[in-house]
């Protein structure tokens, strides 16, 4: 305002995808951040389950015409994968199926054939979390079964749980890289579920003498994908299920659930364009959206939950919060009529100093909104009478400086009633965020 610009539109602009876009780059990015908050507070995760649509589901083939396909009934897919999955969801979440459950993620995913799939990562409270290999057999099974005993099981395990052939048996198969198969199978023959250092467990695999021709080559107990017996046959496709045994998983399970969508690069060369190289215009990232991943958004049904639901805290200097205007806005007036003080953290203080109930629960900035509810509208903190939900303070970079230091502050000093508040250490005035943090 100071050099003359009076409305809006005369501020410079930033043109961006808004995390509001659900499956955009900050969308996911915003969700992995918030996922790690979930880790924070309830541990890591103990199952990975994959669960992949399958085209041959009577409920399918029951409502195809003549001479229709799966591929020509895209709305049918949808609808059907979603009523699969939400079974899935019930048997775990609500029947319990694993133990009573903490904390859970799923993404749905579509890949470039136009199937869609489910990645979801479940955490569970520390009475049902499995400890032993007593518990891993219990929940996941890596063997075929016996085809006299559990006949129905068998023809499924053939029919969706088994990989490959792949390695010596088929080295043009889709999952080979560099002569290896990058899921490492066959597995090895081992006659008791152990740890390992890769994060999942070795899986019993005893050398029975049962084996099955898939794809013309005999297959046995080494090829078998980890499943849950009662899931595999509850909901008929592949589905595969895994035992989170160790913390180093917890970072690249969670970027595997959010890396987003199938991209690919490509550039469109014209006999007209300019003898300049401009390589960010040359590059552009495209999405390919398949009819039945068309269906499942018109439907509207979600792409991913998280429950508990984390909440995301806004951070900023006195002074320095960030202020949102249309761009035809008068600024002198916008400046003249509107409170900029009252923000979330302005707001947090504020019931610190007033709030008994706040003084009394002495709550990190992190632990408010368990049991406070911040209304955008009327810019103030009422208390929560329902829903629980995790707080999350935005990310800063340390380079960022006393805005760092300040975040830092906020994840140790309990309710805090003021910026100066937390410059005071040991009774003194620190000069600033850097010097009171240190």
């Amino acid at each position: 305002m100071s050099v003359g610009c009076t409305t809006g539109n005369q501020v410079g602009r930033r043109i961006y995808l808004p995390a509001s876009f659900i499956g955009g780059p900050r969308d996911m990015r915003r969700r992995y951040l918030d996922a790690m908050s979930l880790v924070q507070r309830y541990g890591k995760p103990d199952l990975f389950l994959t669960m992949t649509c399958n085209t041959m589901w009577k409920e399918i083939h029951d409502n195809l015409k003549y001479d229709e396909e799966a591929q020509d009934r895209p709305d049918l897919v949808a609808k059907v994968f979603r009523a699969k999955f939400e079974v899935l969801k019930t048997e775990i979440v609500k029947k319990k199926l694993f133990g009573e459950v903490a904390a859970f993620v799923y993404v749905i995913e579509y890949r470039k054939r136009g199937l869609p799939h489910a990645h979801i990562l479940v955490i569970l409270k520390p009475e049902a979390k499995p400890l032993n290999r007593e518990a891993y057999d219990r929940m996941v099974s890596a063997e075929l079964p016996d085809p006299n005993e559990q006949s129905y099981l068998y023809s499924l395990v053939i029919k969706h749980m088994m990989h490959g052939p792949c390695g010596s048996l088929k080295k043009e198969n889709v999952c080979m890289r560099n002569g290896m198969c990058k899921n490492r199978y066959p597995k090895e023959y081992i006659e008791h579920t152990t740890h390992s250092e890769d994060g999942y467990p070795h899986y019993r695999r005893r050398n029975n003498g049962r084996s099955v021709r898939v794809r013309n080559h005999s297959l046995d107990n080494r090829w078998v994908v980890p499943y849950t017996p009662y899931l595999l046959a509850l909901i008929d496709c592949h589905l595969n299920v895994e035992i989170c045994s160790t913390v180093k998983l917890v970072k690249y399970l969670y970027k595997y659930v959010y890396k987003g969508h199938d991209r690919v690069s490509f550039h469109i060369y014209s006999e007209n364009d300019p003898e300049d190289i401009d390589e960010i215009h040359e590059f552009q990232s495209a999405r390919w959206v398949s009819a039945a991943e068309a269906m499942w958004l018109i439907y509207r049904f979600p792409l991913n939950e998280m429950t508990p639901s984390v909440y995301t805290l806004q951070l900023h200097l006195p002074g320095e919060q960030v202020v949102s205007f249309h761009k035809n806005t008068n600024l002198s007036n916008l400046v003249d009529s509107t409170d900029f003080t009252k923000t979330m953290l302005t707001k947090f203080f504020a019931m610190n100093r007033r709030s008994k109930q706040a003084r009394k629960l002495k709550c990190l900035y992190r632990e408010f909104p368990e049991y406070f509810v911040w209304h955008p509208d009327k810019k103030k903190w009422t208390c929560r009478k329902r829903r629980k939900v995790i707080g999350r303070v935005v990310t800063v970079r340390p380079n960022e400086g006393e805005r760092y230091f300040l975040r830092l502050l906020l994840s140790h000093v309990r309710a805090p009633k003021s910026f100066d508040h937390l410059l005071i250490v040991d009774g003194q005035l620190a000069s600033s965020y850097r010097e009171a943090a240190f």
